[in-house]
């Protein structure tokens, strides 16, 4: 009795040893795995490092980026291309140093904006009041474009376009206060790829986002835009064709005259600034009356080797319909933040099992949206509720345990961190190329320090990155700050300025209308000398 008691005793021993075995080999092997995984992590902590002194770096290189565009066609990543725009809009001038403005605040009157840009197009009226009077009124319609339009004949998709105008244009008529009889005005922002050849002209050069009408290809945009108008019975000019930065920064310059860049970080991302004619050698000779021009900087274009690039922007890059292009806007921009944060999950999905068995969704390009990665980045539940939710609705990996939810939060961190403090550089780059980073660049010759040698510097921003994106918000101003620092950092004020694409591109209508006093002396370009100090305007 007393053998078999003791053989029992032996074999539940041996039974809980084998089990302790078991469950401590389990337990070993998920801390390794939950190392590789908090490995993957790591590296793309550091591959995405964004120290002061790289984010410097990349401002420099910005600088010398928009120096090479200017100086040849080619010369750089940065197109640099020249808008026609040598004046803009302003509602308050009273200060005789503003060379670039024109409207002074004394337009009266109504003036239009056509904003085409994918498959909707908005028309828009504003009413300015006079002299120091804010816009008194705006009206906006919204038309979608028909599918096969997008498709059609030139003459097709504006006729459409120019008739659903003319039926906007025919409401006021029932309540305006007067009947105009002057010609109508138009600003005309055209979101597609465009070869500038005057402030109111440009070929296209392709058409993108679904759009695909082959006899548009070498056709001045707005000559077919005036045709259609002639054709449908509407007495309408084209006054300037823009794009949606430069109508940024026309109604920040409304707002604030000490606006001098616009910047826009949506689903992609660009920028416009004022540079001095004398400055852009690749068109040397060519002045304004007013000493300077807007630039469209095309800045999504941009590269440095000092970007922080990482295996996951590689691979995105060469997965892309554009490889070896718009490498900035791909590391920056709402349209590819939330697919890096996907091909990192991916990576550690593939690394342990920690998320469980490999979703195939998880192998599907962009089927996790930047907005969709910003409501888990700003996930304040205890439990990371709403975590939990976007893994398993959009991503198929139901079950996720909490503290693998809290590591997913912090690839969206490293990822959105990289991405605004990257931006912020590059805001810093335009401002040190106009002598305003407080550095005593060449074009202002201010130091560094006091009230007296740091002028006031107004960026408009738009775009739902940065507007509706509070971490990424943060982290642009962070960065911002830590660039410049403190003391030239509360010099330079971002200005949210939403509806530059409509309003701005209206106020740039009004600024060049064929009424305005000032058009005949400002508004075409000049070849001859001019007396304009064009330092001052900057």
């Amino acid at each position: 009795m007393g053998k078999v008691g003791f053989g029992l005793a032996v074999s539940c021993a041996a039974a809980t040893c084998a089990i302790a075995a078991i469950l401590v080999g389990k337990r070993v092997r998920s801390r390794r795995k939950w190392r590789r995984v908090v490995g993957v992590l790591k590296d793309l902590e550091e591959a995405c490092e964004t120290s002061v002194g790289r984010l410097k770096q990349v401002v420099d290189a910005m600088a010398v980026e928009m120096h090479a565009g200017l100086a040849s066609e080619g010369g750089s990543k940065l197109k640099m291309l020249l808008t026609f725009v040598d004046k803009l809009p302003n509602g308050f001038v009273d200060d005789s140093d503003y060379r670039f403005s024109n409207l002074e605040g004394s337009e009266r009157g109504k003036y239009y904006a056509l904003d085409l840009g994918g498959t909707n197009f908005r028309v828009l009226r504003i009413q300015l009041g006079g002299k120091r009077s804010s816009i008194l009124s705006c009206d906006v319609e919204r038309q979608p474009i028909p599918q096969d339009l997008m498709t059609s004949t030139s003459e097709d998709l504006f006729d459409f376009i120019a008739l659903s105008l003319k039926q906007f244009v025919e409401k006021e008529a029932q309540n305006s206060e007067f009947s105009p009889v002057k010609r109508r005005e138009l600003g005309f922002t055209f979101s597609f790829p465009v070869k500038q050849t005057s402030v109111s002209s440009g070929i296209l050069i392709k058409w993108t986002k679904g759009f695909a009408i082959e006899d548009m290809a070498a056709k001045d945009v707005s000559e077919c835009l005036q045709h259609a108008f002639t054709r449908n019975g509407l007495d309408m000019r084209v006054a300037v064709l823009v794009n949606d930065t430069v109508g940024t920064l026309a109604l920040g310059h409304y707002n604030d005259p000490d606006t001098v860049a616009a910047v826009i970080i949506g689903t992609g991302t660009n920028a416009c600034y004022l540079e001095r004619t004398d400055a852009i050698i690749k068109c040397q000779g060519l002045l304004t009356t007013s000493g300077g021009m807007v630039v469209n900087m095309e800045w999504g274009n941009f590269w440095s080797s000092h970007l922080p690039r990482t295996s996951y922007d590689g691979d995105l890059d060469s997965e892309s319909p554009n490889p070896n292009d718009q490498g900035f806007e791909k590391m920056i921009s709402g349209m590819y933040l939330g697919d890096i944060v996907r091909r990192v999950i991916l990576r550690m999905s593939r690394e342990s099992d920690i998320f469980g068995p490999v979703s195939s969704r998880l192998s599907m390009r962009f089927i996790l949206s930047t907005p969709s990665m910003a409501e888990m980045h700003g996930d304040e539940s205890p439990d990371l509720t709403e975590v939990a939710r976007i893994l398993k609705e959009e991503l198929q990996i139901p079950d996720v345990p909490l503290k693998v939810r809290k590591l997913v939060v912090k690839v969206c961190d490293v990822v959105t961190r990289r991405a605004a403090r990257l931006a912020a550089a590059g805001i810093v780059g335009i401002l040190k190329k106009t002598g305003r980073d407080g550095s005593g660049g060449s074009t202002s010759g201010r130091g560094r320090g006091t009230d007296s040698k740091m002028r006031r510097t107004v960026v408009a921003i738009d775009g739902s990155l940065y507007t509706k994106y509070a971490m990424f918000k943060e982290y642009l101003h962070e960065g911002l700050c830590e660039i410049l620092g403190e003391e030239v950092a509360q010099y330079v004020i971002l200005k949210v300025t939403e509806d530059g694409s409509g309003i701005g591109a209206a106020l740039l209508a009004a600024s060049y209308s064929s009424h305005s006093a000032s058009s005949s002396s400002s508004s075409s370009l000049s070849l001859s000398s001019s007396s304009v100090d064009s330092k001052r305007f900057l």
